[in-house]
Order: structure tokens, then sequence, then C-alpha cells
């Protein structure tokens, strides 16, 4: 598509403002763009229609927790984290996202100088928004596949921080365990540097977690795990889908993981319909999705994939997810009877209204940037586009195997 070029998609539905509607896609050097000026002030015609055969189009998938995928894994591979990432952005659009945060579990120090400094939003893929540094400021009592030994405390305010990740210009997402930081202070501050502040991997009560949220944090990562589980006497950080100490003008968001195998269906449902607008789906996937059977490095430590499943190696810890997050979307929406669009939402509109880009990412609204995805009615990917450049595009043979696979071979829990 040459610079210029108006590009007109034709005989589709459209996910927008929370609908699914028949109307024509119009983009035009790599946005978004309303037709009506182009019609009555330029008195242009599209230089290409393109025929949608009544697909859905939805904007592109953002992925906010992702370990790795497809043999490689950004915490472990330091020296050639760069290459990683474009091998795994290259890969990641064949699922529909065009957008996701490359994230960095607990490590030492040395890894967080090698590796934070060699990431950009630059690929060949899906963009690269900024890392989600989950770690290393974390209870040990929830550090699920994190090493226990990089743990650390926040002994000197947002100091700390900036010592141990040597960089922050390129973070968009912290995790930490607000138990870590009382005072709220260190939150406010990266709050205050445009740093989403999410809150995991913690034994936090929920009055801890009010406190981090009154102070700017804003996600809980991948709700139920690794945290403390639900008690009606204090819920703890999933009780902040229901407080009422949430300043009136901030949405609390959660990941959750809905690969059939981290998060039963009841969970599902439970956290829908307490809190749907916050709800947003993550994979939090590791260097085997995309890959078989088998041992793979997570970080400092080691996992094996068994029965279709990841643990810490010679354990029986889940370690992350092997789903992609187009199959995490069709369980989702079959676990919970929700509707399509609001499926779609989930992972789109959810998370880019976190990261506060709902102007640009998430959305098919004018003005956007047209990274969008083409779909069947059942939510499988025909076609990838970025920045209105189609970048993936399904085979009709390989689509008709995907789509003849039922969903229940996808979903462990149900």
């Amino acid at each position: 598509m040459s610079q210029g070029e108006l590009l007109q998609f034709v005989n589709c539905r459209l996910v927008r403002n929370h609908k699914l509607i028949q109307e024509d896609l119009w983009v035009r050097n790599g946005k978004i763009i309303n037709p009506e000026p182009v019609f009555f002030d330029e008195k242009q015609r599209a230089h290409q229609q393109i025929d949608c055969g009544n697909s859905i189009i939805a904007p592109g998938y953002i992925e906010l927790q992702i370990n790795g995928g497809y043999g490689v894994d950004f915490s472990y591979d330091v020296d050639t984290v760069a290459e990683g990432i474009e091998k795994v952005a290259k890969e990641l659009i064949t699922n529909g996202v065009t957008s996701f945060c490359p994230t960095i579990v607990t490590s030492p120090p040395e890894t967080y100088r090698k590796i934070i400094p060699q990431v950009t939003g630059t690929t060949t893929g899906a963009q690269v928004l900024g890392l989600h540094l989950e770690g290393p400021f974390i209870s040990p009592q929830k550090k699920g596949a994190h090493p226990e030994n990089c743990i650390k405390d926040i002994d000197n305010g947002i100091d700390t921080l900036v010592e141990a990740y040597s960089n922050l210009g390129n973070a968009k997402i912290i995790t930490l365990a607000p138990e870590k930081d009382p005072t709220g202070a260190v939150t406010k501050a990266l709050t205050n540097m445009g740093i989403t502040v999410a809150l995991g991997h913690s034994i936090a009560n929920l009055s801890q977690g009010e406190l981090a949220v009154q102070n700017g944090a804003r996600l809980i990562t991948h709700l139920f795990n690794a945290m403390l589980p639900f008690h009606h006497r204090d819920p703890g950080l999933v009780g902040l889908l229901a407080s009422n100490n949430i300043p009136p003008a901030q949405e609390i968001f959660f990941g959750i993981i809905a690969d059939g195998i981290h998060t039963h269906p009841a969970a599902l449902r439970i956290a829908h319909r307490t809190h749907p607008d916050g709800l947003i789906l993550v994979t939090d996937a590791i260097a085997a999705l995309g890959l078989g059977e088998g041992k793979h490095p997570l970080g400092q430590l080691e996992m094996e994939v068994r029965d279709g499943k990841a643990f810490i190696a010679g354990t029986n810890t889940l370690c992350g997810s092997i789903a992609p997050l187009d199959t995490c979307v069709r369980i989702f929406k079959k676990a919970t009877d929700c509707s399509t669009v609001y499926a779609l939402e989930c992972a789109t509109l959810h998370p880019a209204s976190c990261l506060k880009m709902a102007e640009t990412k998430g959305t098919l609204n004018f003005g956007a940037d047209a990274d969008f995805v083409i779909l069947t009615d059942d939510l499988f990917v025909k076609s990838t586009w970025i920045n209105g450049k189609c970048v993936y595009r399904c085979k009709p043979e390989e689509l008709e195997a995907l789509t003849a696979r039922p969903i229940e071979q996808l979903c462990e829990c149900t």
C-alpha cells in the first residue's frame, strides 16, 4: 500500500461503540478515517476495495503479559532479547495480536541491565508497547515460578527500583506486592512517571490493596493466581473488584488467564459478573507457547510441558500458559456465555484503556491506529493488519482445520 492510498473494507461487521455494526472500514496512512470528508470534501473514491465476506473486523489484540513463546524466553535469553522479541512479535500476529508488553519475571540486577536497554517498539510483527516488569518486589510467599533468591524489598523508596532496573525508560507496567510499598509512595511515583502499577504475587489484605489503588495502581496481575484466596472477612486483592474505596475517577483493571487451566470457568464467571468493565484477557504465556511437550527455560528456572500444561520442572506448580490469546478469547466466551463484542473488548479496548491508550489502540474509532484483525464468527483469525497493512493471512486449508476442532479440546476445566 502506497502513502496516501485509500482502502475500503466492505461486506464486514465492525466492533464499534460496544456493538457489531454493518459498516465499511476506511483506512489511510495507517489510520482509521472518517469517510465523509473523503466523499464530500475530497470527492475521492477508494483506491482499493477489500471484500471481507461478512467477516468480523475487531481491533487488534493487545497482550499485557507474555513471558515469551516459540522457544524464546525474554528473561533468559538476555544477550539476544531483541532478536527474541522480534521472533515472538512475528509469531503473535498469527494469533491476532498487534501489540504487546514483553514480560520480564523476577531476575538478578544484571539481567535487567542487559535486557531493558535492548527493548524498542520497532519490530516487523506486533508492536512492543513497553516492558512489563513482573517483580522482583513481590512476596516470597506468593512467588509462583519466580526465583526466591532474586526477590527484593523496597528499602529506599523509588531509588530502590531505579537501582534494581537501572533504567525505567522502557517500562510500561510494573507488578509489585502492595505490602512492599506500605505508604504507597513508590506506587505514586511510578504512576506520575506514566508507568502502570499492577498489584500481584502478594499476600496483601484489601486495605493494603485499596491504599495502592488510591496512590495510582490500576491493574491486578493474573487475578486469583499468586495472591491470597478470597475470604469473606478480608477478600484480599480480589476484593478490589467490589471495593467502595476506589477513587471515583479511577477504574481498576485485572488480568485473567482464560486458558482453561489456570482459572476455572466458574471463577471466570465470578470475575466477569462482578466487575465486567475491568476484565483483561492475558495469556501469561511462556517459551513453550507454540512448542510441544518437554523441558524449556523460564527465566532463572526450568519448566516442562506435560499433558498440555506447563510446570516448574520436577514439580506440580503451574508456571505460565501455553495458550495463545485468540484461544483465550474463545475459551472465555464459551465459559461465560458473554457476547462476542464483550469477549473481543476484553482483549482490545480494556487493555488499551488500562494503559490509557484507547484513543489510538483497542478501538476502530476514527483517528485510531489501523491495527485490526479479521475474524470468523467463531473468532478464528483470518488475517491481521498493522498500520493498515496485512501482516498475516491464514491459508484457507489451515483455517478449515482450526475451525473443525471443538472448543472442548482447548479447555481443561470444563
